[in-house]
């Protein structure tokens, strides 16, 4: 397919796109491309380029060399008051959750609006009733409108992982960028926030680049996965196209804890907890 022809079909274009940090190459020519709608999976083991990657693609991280496209516009070339309107359209959503503590749950969803308000309004909390009201029915998309009023700080992980994912939403953005968003969560929570991810995916047609470790997870939720190894992407595919020889290179034989999916029995190996569902090859 030409670029001219893959531009008109696809939202986000990365090309060749390179992440320095001194020797190391965090990404390492990468190139794919997200058509508009979809939910896409981010799959690969720790120190892939994963959120490397989706740090890049916000310009959270600076990238060395090649470019990202997002509806023609050359979001590397991106300054000042450009570049924040780009990070408003490509909402982050942390590993993390990136929330103030001290402050009640309603005043960080609205944060998310801080690209529309004047700094003086909301450094003195003036926030317009329109916002408010988009981020009181933001939370009550993810049944946490009742705890508004409450300090961030005294909720749960899965609690703060939505009120985060309502921040993202009140941003208004064309594309969700989800690093590792249930990566600290446990088995309820992960699927708590998974579909939530995937209802603002649904519903809304807003496009999400998540990163995940689970694959089981990854062939559930998403229409399209990008596999990464040593910063370069080595599988571009539908989750049915994965094959288990593929998967296996992806993942090595790292056994780590956290990359088992849920329900996996504790103390399954890589091959049992990474590689959960994918179909044996004949």
């Amino acid at each position: 397919m030409s670029t001219a022809s893959v531009l008109e079909h696809c939202m986000l274009v990365v090309e060749g796109l390179t992440c320095r940090f001194g020797t190391k190459a965090a990404l390492d020519n990468a190139s794919f491309s997200v058509a508009p709608g979809g939910f896409v999976g981010v799959i690969g083991r720790s120190g892939a380029g994963k959120s490397t990657l989706l740090r890049t693609i916000n310009r959270l991280a600076p990238a060395t060399g090649g470019r990202i496209l997002f509806n023609g516009i050359d979001v590397t070339a991106l300054k000042g008051k450009e570049l924040r309107k780009w990070r408003a359209r490509s909402a982050m959503i942390f590993q993390q959750f990136n929330l103030i503590g001290r402050l009640d749950v309603l005043t960080n969803v609205l944060m998310g609006r801080l690209a529309t308000v004047p700094p003086a309004r909301s450094l003195l909390k003036l926030w317009p009733n329109a916002d408010k009201a988009v981020a009181l029915a933001a939370l009550e998309q993810f049944e946490i409108a009742s705890l508004a009023a409450q300090r961030a700080d005294r909720l749960s992980g899965g609690q703060q992982q939505r009120v985060a994912i309502a921040r993202a939403l009140v941003q208004d953005p064309e594309i969700i960028l989800a690093d590792e968003p249930i990566a600290s969560l446990d088995p309820h929570n992960t699927k708590v926030v998974m579909d939530a991810l995937l209802r603002i995916n649904r519903e809304f047609g807003i496009t999400v680049l998540c990163n995940l470790h689970s694959l089981e997870l990854a062939r559930s939720y998403c229409d399209h996965l990008i596999g990464m190894s040593a910063g370069q992407v080595v599988f571009n595919g539908t989750p049915e196209q994965l094959t288990e020889a593929q998967a296996r290179r992806l993942y090595g034989l790292e056994s780590e804890a956290r990359v088992s999916a849920p329900g996996v029995p504790e103390g399954a190996g890589v091959e049992e907890s990474v590689l959960a569902g994918v179909p044996a090859i004949a």
